[in-house]
């Protein structure tokens, strides 16, 4: 069972990612990201928010899939981190809402460390490949 709670997890998580990256996509486009990420004073804001918005968006489709799940998983609590650490400790834990990047944050590590579970375009490719590499990237 311990693998069907990877993939609640694994899918939850990749729901949350893809929602924010849509937000920064198609509703604050790239300017808008970037014009957050300087005033916080994020070097490089229109690189960044590039980067920013497409990990969100394809690592949580990723993620939901579960195609290259620990790669994804690790790039979005990169993300996180940097988010936790820059937007929400600064202005206060519970004023920023830190909780959700902090369970995003612990949940994209489990997933990193624990690997994507059952239901996972991964298991599916290392069983098809047998390539053993792949399959210790992605089970």
């Amino acid at each position: 069972m311990q693998g069907w709670g990877l993939t609640v997890v694994r899918v939850a998580v990749g729901i949350v990612f893809l929602m924010h990256g849509f937000q920064k996509l198609f509703l604050m486009g790239f300017g808008g990201v970037a014009g957050f990420l300087g005033g916080l004073g994020v070097p490089a804001p229109e690189l960044f928010a590039v980067i920013v918005t497409l990990v969100e968006f394809l690592g949580g489709l990723a993620l939901i899939v579960g195609l290259l799940t620990r790669i994804a998983a690790v790039l979005l609590a990169v993300d996180m981190l940097v988010a936790l650490l820059s937007v929400h400790l600064p202005g206060g834990f519970f004023a920023t809402n830190g909780e959700l990047p902090l369970v995003l944050l612990a949940g994209a590590i489990g997933l990193a460390v624990g690997g994507p579970g059952e239901a996972a375009l991964d298991r599916l490719l290392a069983a098809r490949t047998r390539n053993p590499t792949l399959a210790r990237l992605t089970s």
